[in-house]
């Protein structure tokens, strides 16, 4: 299991990861936009959000550090663009992780099958801190 940190950014999150791939002189990273997300017939991406960059990470000095850019219209401030993922094989550590979490905090997703992962879910905690668990499917995007 790993806690891994994920930054989210207003618009400019493709040229921040470049940036910090320059910086830490890691590979450029490969990225997933909202417009590369795999389509729903229940769910239109509008235009402004298509280019967006849904998903990417880099490998910083040991550590991997993912990035997004935060859906159009969602509430972003500086500084407070930050959240913590928890990732594992292990599903009940998921499980079990996000119900302790969500006791007096406020869930922003419900753990739930994405593409990405079989179970995933989001929650802001009572001490106001972001977490994402996620289940690792061993797949890297």
């Amino acid at each position: 299991m790993a806690i891994e940190v994920y930054l989210n950014f207003a618009g400019n999150c493709r040229e921040a990861a470049e940036f910090y791939a320059q910086v830490f002189k890691t590979e450029k990273p490969n990225i997933m936009t909202f417009g590369d997300a795999p389509k729903d017939p229940n769910f239109e991406i509008p235009e402004e959000a298509k280019n967006l960059v849904m998903h990417t990470r880099l490998d910083i000095l040991g550590s991997r550090v993912m990035f997004s850019d935060t859906w159009p219209g969602s509430p972003f401030v500086a500084g407070n663009n930050i959240s913590l993922a928890v990732v594992s094989d292990d599903e009940d550590i998921i499980r079990s992780s996000f119900e302790r979490l969500k006791e007096g905090g406020t869930v922003t997703m419900e753990l739930q099958e994405t593409f990405w992962s079989k179970c995933y879910g989001a929650v802001k905690d009572k001490f106001g801190i972001e977490w994402q668990v996620s289940l690792d499917s061993g797949e890297q995007f």
